[in-house]
């Protein structure tokens, strides 16, 4: 079958929107009719040329949609189920996955930068039969995916496609932090460096895991403001936040600091900010081949670093515990789309997020 989607061909080049061709569907593959997808930072990394990958690609890895057609050994999902889609599906059985990291499955580290689906083909082709390259297992910048059966999470009726395809990337990573990371308790203090697309979902986890303080850290007002309106208790300029975040723990520091915004320079304040015992959840990507200086003394205390890519998540578990709280109006996801575009219109959402114009843009079809 042929359809449209969004190639990039060279970093530093607009994308262009081509008819591709689908050729085969693995046994445990499924075929997705994209509903919506998310634009999102890492696709921007690769534009830019900042992050490697192979080329060309399809890019898009927070997707949702239809499922159209199933593979011959599919069981988890069927025809006309809408799902969201998970970049982190895993195989179950290598020692990663018994080390209960499915996030460092074997099959998935292996595959994926090779820009292979998770069972390790290129299903995609360009039309002269040159074969193009997967992202994240996914590539949503498309009228259609296929994406491996565990990658597929069902979803109800009740979230719209452009909401539900969020839970699939940023929404997931600011919750996991909150929920599966850092494992913050009633009462806890937290603070947030960047309140961006992840680090609003941070703020807002921390606000319904009942955090007595949300303390939301950025340098545009707007986003300080959108802080507020996500649940923060105070909000302060990245130049404010040592000695506010000081006063109002009695100089302790937070009890848990998540770092969203992949800002080196912010890094070693963000470690001063946590009290001794506390945890430092780094969020934010910064060039992989970069090298970080910290302070040997604020690592003292018994805090802990943990970087995390996707928050700790079980997709199968936590995306449906957040489409209840969407339901139950308690996480408004909504608010995060700031614009809502078609395929065609690819570039100029990428350009508004160069410029950090919006929390989220996402594509409809």
């Amino acid at each position: 079958m042929d359809f449209k989607a969004a190639v990039l061909h060279q970093p530093g080049e607009e994308i262009s929107i081509e008819s591709v061709q689908l050729k085969g569907l693995g046994a445990t593959e499924v075929l997705i009719q994209v509903k919506a997808s998310g634009l999102c930072h890492t696709d921007l990394e690769i534009i830019d040329g900042e992050l490697n990958w192979p080329l060309p690609v399809v890019l898009g890895h927070e997707g949702s949609g239809e499922v159209v057609e199933v593979g011959s050994e599919v069981r988890l999902v069927s025809e006309g189920d809408r799902v969201v889609c998970s970049w982190t599906p895993a195989c179950g059985g290598c020692f990663f996955c018994a080390q209960d990291q499915p996030i460092l499955c074997k099959q998935l580290t292996l595959n994926n930068p090779k820009g292979y689906t998770f069972s390790g083909a290129r299903r995609l082709h360009l039309s002269d039969g040159k074969p193009l390259h997967h992202f994240s297992v996914i590539s949503s910048h498309a009228e259609f995916c296929v994406i491996e059966e565990k990658a597929a999470v069902r979803i109800p009726d009740c979230i719209p496609w452009a909401e539900a395809c969020l839970l699939g990337c940023g929404v997931m990573t600011g919750y996991g932090a909150i929920r599966n990371v850092a494992v913050v308790r009633s009462g806890d203090s937290v603070g947030v460096f960047g309140c961006g697309a992840v680090g609003l979902n941070v703020v807002k986890s921390a606000q319904l895991a009942g955090a007595s303080q949300v303390i939301g850290i950025d340098p545009t007002l707007s986003r300080r403001q959108r802080a507020l309106s996500f649940g923060a208790t105070h909000v302060f300029t990245p130049e404010e936040a040592l000695n506010a975040i000081r006063e109002l723990t009695d100089g302790r520091g937070v009890d848990h600091l998540v770092e969203a915004a992949g800002v080196r320079n912010t890094l070693q304040t963000a470690w001063d900010a946590v009290r001794t015992g506390g945890n430092l959840v780094v969020l934010g990507k910064m060039p992989v081949d970069g090298h970080v200086s910290l302070r040997w003394g604020s690592m003292m205390g018994e805090k802990r670093f943990i970087r995390s890519s996707y928050g700790g998540a079980r997709p199968h578990r936590d995306f449906p515990e957040l489409v209840e709280l969407y339901r139950s109006g308690n996480y408004p996801l909504g608010e995060l789309i700031e614009q809502r575009i078609s395929l065609t219109q690819i570039n100029e959402g990428f350009a508004k997020m160069r410029r950090g114009e919006n929390i989220r843009t996402v594509i409809e079809f």
